[in-house]
């Protein structure tokens, strides 16, 4: 049912980066090399606003699709509103980078909507009811979990690879640092998803960082975003997931600046609302709610 849905919706032409029926006066556009047309061989990169908090979905170019993250709890229902909106009645992959409550707060309800392929979590536990809803949710629709850390390739196809670069070691002393960090290349193209993990994490990882597109680890935290890492990602694109007026001071101003070092094509969910990003894998195209 979803890859005929997938079709059709390419076919009436609202696929890409115009599923967001944005009101096209106020779409702020940046190119990296010239222009294109949204098809079936393009990857649409959702950078949901859920305000502080992240979800993260993903149209691959090979039909299937991907959820990282899904905000607090009570965002479950507009991820749910959102995914079918786009005309998806399953997931091939839901990723919850770290058990903290607004990474997974929502994913028990996509879960309970949703037709599931491949869950993956990192070998961290948490006391939360959250976390301990969301395993019984698990449970109870019959899935497994299978571990998230260094080395797992989720997807190996021609063009399109996945693959998990973080965790590395097996114990942290914070449970951000157990995030999962991913890594998505279509043709030219990466996107680099980094979770809540810092320095001690992301200072682990051995293999190649570089991304045209960075999550901005952490809500934009001074503890996320260094020198050293930056210089490995070397972004031309970066999406902060943050909410308006939190009260951790989110993004923090040193990141910012870190990041103007790299790209002046910063995107703020607190400012930009929901960021929709496109590439056929060769050329990128981000599309803001406002």
């Amino acid at each position: 049912m979803k890859k005929i849905l997938f079709s059709l919706l390419l076919l009436i032409g609202v696929s890409g980066c115009t599923q967001l029926n944005l009101d096209t006066s106020k779409v702020d556009v940046q190119e990296k090399e010239g222009s294109f047309t949204p098809n079936e061989n393009t990857l649409v990169a959702h950078f949901i606003d859920v305000g502080q908090g992240d979800a993260n979905f993903l149209e691959l170019p090979n039909g299937d699709v991907m959820l990282i993250d899904a905000g607090i709890a009570s965002s479950g229902d507009d991820i749910v509103e959102y995914i079918k909106d786009l005309g998806y009645t399953d997931i091939d992959y839901v990723i919850a980078t770290h058990p903290h409550a607004d990474h997974i707060g929502g994913m028990s309800e996509v879960i309970e909507a949703f037709d599931v392929g491949t869950i993956y979590m990192p070998k961290a536990v948490s006391t939360s009811k959250t976390y301990e809803n969301l395993l019984e949710t698990i449970k109870e629709k019959g899935k497994s979990i299978h571990t998230g850390r260094e080395g797992v390739e989720v997807l190996n196809e021609d063009n399109l690879t996945i693959e998990m670069l973080a965790p590395v070691s097996e114990d942290y002393s914070n449970l951000n640092d157990y995030s999962i960090v991913l890594k998505i290349t279509y043709g030219d193209v990466s996107f680099l998803y980094t979770g809540d993990a810092e320095e001690t994490s992301l200072s682990e990882i051995t293999k190649d960082l570089s991304a045209d597109v960075l999550k901005v680890g952490h809500h934009g935290s001074d503890t996320s975003t260094t020198d050293e890492f930056l210089a490995k990602v070397n972004p031309s694109y970066a999406v902060i997931s943050v909410g308006e007026g939190n009260s951790y001071g989110h993004p923090a101003e040193s990141t910012i600046n870190l990041l103007k070092e790299y790209t002046n094509s910063i995107y703020r969910t607190d400012l930009n609302g929901t960021v929709v990003i496109c590439s056929d894998g060769v050329n990128i195209e981000v599309e803001t709610e406002r």
